[in-house]
């Protein structure tokens, strides 16, 4: 239910253009997690070949068992790979979203992937913006980006820069505002939901805010969800 991650998920989409591309297409996803972004891809383009890469065994598990079609496979992306010889240069296309926030090197990141990723590859970036909110610590943000230094981590990565931009003005900035406002209550909500129901207050207020981020501007210097496009040149 988490309109934040609903509205990243459709700037991800557009930016990928799978639809226009050409075949085979063979996505990557840096930090696949247990494999949601992967079944949404699976569901809405069952033809894309997909390989999720992430730090927790337990997340590959989850994720294979999600996405029987994909390949996933447990790694630290700041030690330099050790996937199989075939899947250098293999990637299309490629995706990474909400990661590069949650470690020191975000530059060391993207260049120990970016064997894996074919010429011309088409990688998409989201990362957070904006002021930090305690629940962004308590999940291990080490800091938020502005689009200055996310094209530079993107540029000292040897990766070319097709974009980056600012997203969700205004009511993606509200919402983390009210996230910021929250503070220990949000944490203590999350820490001790232990797979309940979300109390209706707060299902009501997702719902209302994914309603509102139809109306934001997905192109501006004031969003606080940052997006970038980086192409692995030739």
């Amino acid at each position: 239910m988490n309109p934040a991650q609903i509205y990243r998920r459709k700037l991800v989409f557009e930016l990928l253009a799978l639809n226009a591309a050409p075949r085979p297409v063979r996505l990557l996803e840096l930090g696949s997690g247990q494999g949601d972004f992967a079944l949404d891809i699976a569901t809405h383009h069952p033809g894309v070949e997909i390989v999720g890469l992430d730090l927790s065994q337990t997340g590959v598990e989850i994720a294979s068992s999600k996405v029987p079609g994909g390949r996933f496979f447990q790694c630290d992306l700041l030690e330099p790979g050790r996937l199989p010889d075939e899947l250098r240069g293999w990637a299309t296309h490629a995706v990474c979203s909400e990661v590069l926030e949650h470690v020191d090197d975000p530059t060391t990141l993207l260049r120990n992937v970016r064997p894996y990723l074919g010429p011309q590859c088409r990688l998409v970036i989201t990362v957070p913006g904006g002021p930090m909110s305690k629940f962004d610590h308590h999940i291990g943000h080490r800091r938020h980006f502005t689009p200055t230094l996310l094209e530079e981590v993107i540029r000292g990565a040897g990766l070319d820069v097709d974009l980056v931009r600012g997203a969700g003005f205004p009511f993606f900035n509200l919402y983390r505002l009210a996230v910021v406002a929250r503070g220990d209550a949000l944490i203590k909500d999350i820490d001790g939901a232990d797979g309940r129901p979300l109390p209706m207050a707060a299902r009501a207020a997702m719902r209302t805010f994914d309603w509102l981020f139809r109306w934001n501007k997905a192109n501006t210097l004031r969003g606080w969800q940052l997006v970038a496009r980086a192409i692995q040149p030739s």
